[in-house]
C-alpha cells in the first residue's frame, strides 16, 4: 500500500506538480503530509501556500504561474503581457494584473504585483488561457493588450505602448481592425487612431 508521501506525490503530478494548500486538502491531502514533505524539500515553495514538487525542472516563468495559482481570477495585463506576447523590450520588475474595478486588490509576499482595475467591459474583453508551465494563465490577447497600453501611457509611458504597436505591426499577421475594435472599448479609439494609421 502507498505511503501517505508517495500518494501525495501523486496528487501534485496529476495537477502538472504544483498545488495550492487549500486545492492540496480538497484533493485528500492531510495539512500534516503537505508540511512534513515542505520540511524534507520535497517541496518547493514558490509563494505562501503555494507548492511545487522540488523534483520536477525549474518554472519557465515561475512568477506567472504563481500569480495565475494565487489569483485565478485575476488576468494578466499591461507590460507582463507585452512581455508574454515579446511586444516590448521592457523587463518586468512585478506582475501587472487586471482585475474588476470592485475587487479588493490580493495581498501577496510574491512575486511583487501591480494591480489595475478595469471596467467590466474590458476586464472581460480579450482573455486568452494560456498554459505556463503545466499552469492555466489568464491573459490578454497581444491585440487587447495594445490598447490597454495606450488607455494606462500615463502609467506605463507612451513609449511603451508605441514601442509595443511597432513590434506588432511588424508582424505577419497583425489585426489592426481588432486593436482598434478594442481602443474603441477602451475609449481611446481617439488617441490610439493616428498611430494605427500611420502603421497601415
Amino acid at each position: 500500500m502507498p505511503s501517505a508521501v508517495e500518494l501525495a506525490r501523486e496528487i501534485f503530478q496529476q495537477h502538472g506538480g504544483t498545488l495550492r494548500t487549500s486545492e492540496a486538502i480538497v484533493a485528500g491531502l492531510h495539512p500534516r503530509t503537505l508540511y512534513a514533505m515542505r520540511d524534507a524539500g520535497e517541496l518547493a515553495s514558490l509563494s505562501r501556500g503555494l507548492y511545487r514538487l522540488a523534483s520536477l525542472p525549474p518554472l519557465s516563468d515561475p512568477d506567472l504561474a504563481t500569480v495565475a495559482k494565487r489569483i485565478p481570477h485575476g488576468v494578466v495585463c499591461l507590460i507582463s503581457a507585452l512581455s508574454f506576447h515579446e511586444l516590448t523590450t521592457q523587463i518586468p520588475h512585478e506582475v501587472h494584473l487586471a482585475l474588476p474595478r470592485l475587487a479588493r486588490a490580493p495581498t501577496l509576499e510574491f512575486p511583487p504585483l501591480h494591480v489595475f482595475h478595469f471596467s467590466k467591459a474590458s476586464f472581460e474583453a480579450g482573455i486568452e488561457t494560456r498554459t505556463i508551465d503545466d499552469v492555466a494563465v489568464r491573459i490578454y490577447s497581444p491585440e487587447k493588450t495594445l490598447a490597454d497600453c495606450f488607455k494606462f501611457r500615463n502609467k506605463i509611458g507612451l513609449d511603451v505602448a508605441l514601442e509595443a504597436l511597432r513590434a506588432y505591426r511588424g508582424r505577419r499577421r497583425a489585426r489592426l481592425q481588432e486593436v482598434f475594435d478594442y481602443a474603441r472599448l477602451c475609449r481611446v479609439e481617439k488617441v490610439i487612431r493616428p498611430y494605427l494609421e500611420a502603421s497601415t
